[in-house]
């Protein structure tokens, strides 16, 4: 009976697990051991795979990423869509993600909803992001012949992480039907940005960004 029970314990089982204990009693478990007999799980299982609650709720943040970025891959388009159409995809597909753990999301949100750049839990899922991001945009400098015309790709991943940041508070905040909101404030925001880098010096877009992220939720 015990090698059946310990065959079943996986990554997935256990953060399912633990989103699941987190929405019905409203609080992070108190300790890994509760928690372990609770589930009956051996704590050397839980931590096989997570070093704390803490290292698994980054996790989950990160599935929300890796999930989106293999579905995105799956489509035959992508690798002709413009950076900006793969940026849209992406947010779109993030999110659509995030409302399925809707509950969840904004559970664990709540208690740091006007500081969500210091979430120790969005590390994983920040260098995840800011890594794709500078993707695009080493893309695009591939394209253009001249240095003076390229983009610096670390300040435009930061510029797209603040936008990501922004997007994700607004999304928290959307009360409309099928969050159709954030749909919009997703297509203005990045066709926006994409065509104020073609123009604008990025420090101005970063700083810019910064603002909104302030004054909208200050």
């Amino acid at each position: 009976m015990a090698n059946t029970t310990k065959s079943k314990i996986t990554e997935d089982k256990i953060v399912s697990l633990f989103m699941e204990s987190v929405l019905e009693n409203e609080k992070v478990p108190s300790s890994v051991f509760k928690f372990c007999k609770e589930h009956k799980i051996k704590e050397d299982e839980f931590y096989g795979f997570f070093g704390s609650f803490e290292s698994l709720q980054q996790s989950i943040w990160n599935k929300f990423f890796d999930n989106t970025y293999g579905v995105m891959q799956k489509n035959k388009q992508y690798d002709s869509m413009t950076n900006e159409e793969k940026m849209l995809t992406f947010f779109f597909t993030f999110f659509e993600n995030l409302t399925l753990n809707r509950s969840y999301v904004l559970f664990i949100m709540k208690e740091h909803k006007y500081s969500l750049e210091g979430l120790a839990q969005l590390k994983g899922l920040r260098k995840r992001f800011k890594d794709f991001a500078s993707t695009l945009i080493e893309e695009r400098n591939d394209e253009k012949n001249l240095k003076i015309f390229k983009y610096n790709a670390p300040l435009f991943s930061e510029g797209a992480w603040l936008q990501f940041l922004f997007i994700l508070k607004f999304w928290m905040e959307d009360g409309s039907p099928g969050f159709e909101k954030t749909d919009i404030a997703i297509e203005k925001s990045v066709t926006t940005i994409f065509q104020i880098f073609e123009s604008t010096p990025l420090e101005k877009i970063v700083d810019f960004g910064k603002f909104l992220y302030k004054e909208k939720f200050a």
